[in-house]
């Protein structure tokens, strides 16, 4: 006889125990209980399919259960299932850290594992400030942009902008200056603002989303100016943390942004897609003058930070085979196709009244509605809403409306998040 608990359904279940994230369980909707994913599609517990438009927060670039990559986590759960990384080694992250120093910006030479985005810029500004430390100098300053986010834990929600995360805590955080975004308009008068913040304060770091800002609304910046701000920074000692949490593997065209930079970041961050979602592990990478900054006859010069899953060697081995698929011929030609039917989408949405603002960059598509809606309120909750009704999973950021495919989606699948979008256009 079946377990008369196990016939409720999850969302009842879920309801008993469970506190989710990003939610105000007062007001909240129920959440929607999943029970199988595949490819670019996830099924409710009704059987309804579902197109996952955003990748699951832009980590399932490959496809949901991908048998390749479960393939390779599942031979190596098969022989070493986990060992502590202190004092240890072993053959997964080892391979792993030879791959990405291949594919990184050529000054990258250290890789350094943690076991989530939040955490890897934690460990990012951690390494910044010990830096200056360790060469004798109080740099208590971070610099970062307007409306950027990195994270939840505290270093990374410092510099982050948005308020609606950071409220209770505004009187706990790190000092953070923060700068608007670079454009073509403004750069001259960010680059003014940006000396006057070196001159003034011991900076220890420039924080930044490169190219991309996801949670602020998938708002671009200028490459070029983005280039001179660092530029600038590197000349000052403050050292330069790419963000590629979300723009890292793919998407936006290269591998990282940060190659369309000429001026390499000092610390680059990596998660999400590094293992396709199917494992939490993440990567603060560095230089090597960085790393030398910690070597010393003294102890306490070192870096003590230390996760206890740290280089997981299954989560290395999803990472491995999500690498491997990255370049392959299949995914590079989906991912160019991606990207020319974006430009496509945004070419015919961009004269639409009811759109401000339309744009893309590689896999990334955004439009911003002509209507102000706050990142929680009703307007928004009734676009997400009407996306699911119709089988798509779209999350509006306030009057952003975006879509960050898995690069396996089918061409069938993607024509219908764009007709999706245009018939919610329609009566908004």
């Amino acid at each position: 006889m079946k377990n008369p608990v196990a016939l409720e359904k999850l969302v009842e279940r879920d309801k008993n125990h469970i506190w989710h994230p990003l939610t105000q369980h007062k007001t909240a909707h129920l959440p929607l209980g999943i029970v199988k994913a595949e490819g670019a599609l996830v099924w409710d517990e009704d059987g309804k399919s579902y197109i996952d438009g955003i990748a699951s927060w832009y980590t399932a670039m490959y496809g949901h259960c991908n048998p390749y990559i479960v393939k390779a986590m599942t031979q190596q759960m098969q022989k070493l299932d986990f060992v502590m990384f202190s004092g240890f080694t072993h053959a997964p992250a080892v391979e792993l850290s030879e791959k990405l120093i291949k594919i990184l910006p050529g000054n990258q030479a250290k890789i350094f594992f943690n076991d989530n985005g939040s955490t890897a810029i934690e460990a990012a500004i951690k390494m910044a400030i010990q830096y200056h430390h360790n060469k004798g100098e109080k740099r208590d300053t971070i610099i970062a942009f307007e409306d950027g986010f990195h994270g939840d834990t505290f270093g990374a929600m410092s510099a982050s902008g948005i308020s609606s995360y950071n409220g209770p805590f505004e009187d706990f955080l790190l000092k953070v200056i923060r700068v608007p975004v670079p454009t073509e308009e403004n750069l001259k008068a960010v680059l003014g603002e940006l000396d006057k913040i070196l001159a003034e304060n011991q900076c220890s770091a420039f924080v930044f989303e490169p190219l991309v800002q996801g949670a602020a609304g998938m708002k671009f910046h200028s490459t070029e100016g983005l280039d001179q701000m660092i530029a600038v920074c590197q000349k000052a000692g403050a050292l330069c943390i790419a963000d590629e949490i979300m723009t890292g593997f793919g998407k936006t065209g290269k591998n990282f942004a940060s190659e369309d930079l000429t001026h390499a970041p000092d610390i680059i961050c990596l998660s999400k897609a590094l293992t396709a979602g199917m494992f939490p592990l993440s990567i603060t990478s560095c230089s090597q003058t960085v790393f030398d900054a910690f070597l010393s006859d003294e102890v306490s010069k070192g870096f003590f930070h230390a996760h206890t899953y740290s280089a997981h060697p299954v989560g290395c081995a999803a990472a491995l085979a999500s690498i491997e698929l990255l370049n392959s011929d299949e995914i590079l030609e989906r991912r160019a196709y991606i990207a020319h039917q974006h430009q496509r989408f945004t070419e015919r949405i961009q004269s639409h009244p009811k759109v401000k603002n339309a744009r893309s960059m590689g896999v990334i598509f955004a439009l911003d509605l002509a209507v102000e809606t706050n990142r929680y309120g009703s307007l928004r909750d009734k676009l997400y809403r009407s996306f699911m009704t119709q089988g798509v999973n779209l999350r509006p950021l306030g009057n952003t409306i975006y879509t960050l495919p898995p690069y396996v989606i089918t061409d069938e699948q993607l024509q219908r998040i764009y007709s999706t979008i245009e018939g919610v256009l329609e009566v908004v």
